[in-house]
């Protein structure tokens, strides 16, 4: 049963976390766009273009900040909650009416339950359906300007790369297939000037890379039978060639190598199946830090408010200053096993589990030696 009390701390600290979430979101942007002030005014079109470029750039990226920053939000709320709570003796009368002091915080756990919650729900539902906005240049919001793409495996282990790319009509200059010995054809190359992708719409020639002036010009060229072409191949002209793909299209290569991290979990999955080396040990570290982000966070949580609530005669700067300074220490170490799983120098979930198994047992003695 939650009391009038219990609401009035529960108040307070959704105060509290939306002053935060307000200050530190703002703060970010504010940051970054007076740092690239120069990048918003290459856009070009007029200052009423740019000033709407930045607002539609920062109202899909403030998505991003906070996944970043959703942990230390709820933290830093919980943590102004308790400590005005301590600075104005609201502890003493119900410590001396016999109540716990984890009876006290009970609200700013269920709190920070709720709001913890909003960091996976917004990864999973949020940031991967605008994950080609979060891409988008500071200095090009048209996709006019020509920007790196990566090389990418179909699922039949067809390989496809590029030279340069171009957002606004899918472009790809300069393109490279290499087709796999499990192809009809056998193994063989090959290139185009241009490749333009063609988004599935129910037609044939739909779903897949329109090749211009390509070569070999013709499956004779390559000395391949026109019975034995890949079944995902069709020529249209000499020179001209549809290739249809399953996962490949214009946002798989031109996102970037880290483009998996704005993926779903079921997405990170899917990649793991795929024969792609170069980035299989990162998307495995993702995937399990996905399923460990809650209880680092939990973790995260109760380890501050322990630092705090320890010592109820301590000062409360000092206490928050302690409180910032473990969580720093925590972060770190979450940092550098990814670091480690991400470089192979330990296995996946070990890299992802680690800080569980590390700071579990310290938070909960910690929490448990809480003073009441």
């Amino acid at each position: 049963m939650i009391s009038t009390l219990d609401r009035m701390v529960l108040i307070a600290f959704f105060r509290s976390y939306a002053i935060v979430w307000t200050s530190l979101l703002s703060l970010y942007v504010v940051i970054d766009l007076f740092t690239n002030i120069d990048s918003f005014g290459r856009a070009g079109g007029g200052v009423l273009n740019v000033a709407e470029h930045i607002l539609r750039y920062y109202s899909v990226q403030i998505t991003l900040i906070f996944d970043r920053m959703a942990e230390a939000i709820t933290l830093l709320a919980a943590m102004f909650t308790v400590s005005w709570m301590q600075r104005n003796n609201e502890f003493l009368p119900q410590l001396s009416a016999g109540i716990p002091t984890r009876r006290i915080i009970r609200p700013v756990l269920l709190g920070a339950a709720l709001t913890l919650s909003l960091g996976p729900l917004n990864q999973e539902f949020v940031i991967p359906e605008i994950a080609d906005q979060l891409l988008t240049p500071k200095d090009d919001p048209e996709g006019g300007k020509a920007q790196p793409v990566m090389g990418a495996f179909d699922r039949d282990g067809l390989h496809f790369e590029g030279v340069a790319g171009f957002r606004r009509d899918r472009v790809v200059k300069y393109v490279y297939i290499t087709f796999p010995d499990t192809a009809a054809s056998g193994m063989f190359h090959l290139v185009a000037d241009e490749a333009t992708y063609i988004p599935p719409d129910g037609s044939p020639l739909s779903g897949g890379w329109l090749l211009k002036q390509a070569t070999p010009e013709t499956p004779e060229a390559a000395r391949i039978p026109a019975d034995r072409m890949p079944t995902n191949l069709t020529l249209l002209d000499p020179g001209r060639y549809f290739l249809k793909t399953e996962d490949i299209d214009f946002d798989t290569v031109s996102r970037g190598a880290g483009w998996f991290m704005f993926a779903s979990t079921p997405k990170l999955r899917e990649m793991l199946a795929r024969p792609e080396p170069r980035r299989q040990s990162k998307v495995a570290v993702m995937f399990h830090m996905r399923f460990t982000r809650p209880a680092v966070g939990a973790l995260l949580l109760l380890f501050g408010l322990s630092v705090i609530l320890r010592d109820p005669n301590r000062h409360v700067f000092i206490s928050a200053g302690l409180c910032l300074v473990f969580s720093a220490w925590f972060y770190s170490f979450v940092l550098a096993c990814k670091y480690l799983g991400d470089n192979d120098y330990v296995a996946a979930p070990l890299a992802a589990w680690l800080p569980v198994l590390v700071f579990g047992p310290i938070t909960l003695v910690s929490f448990d030696s809480i003073h009441t």
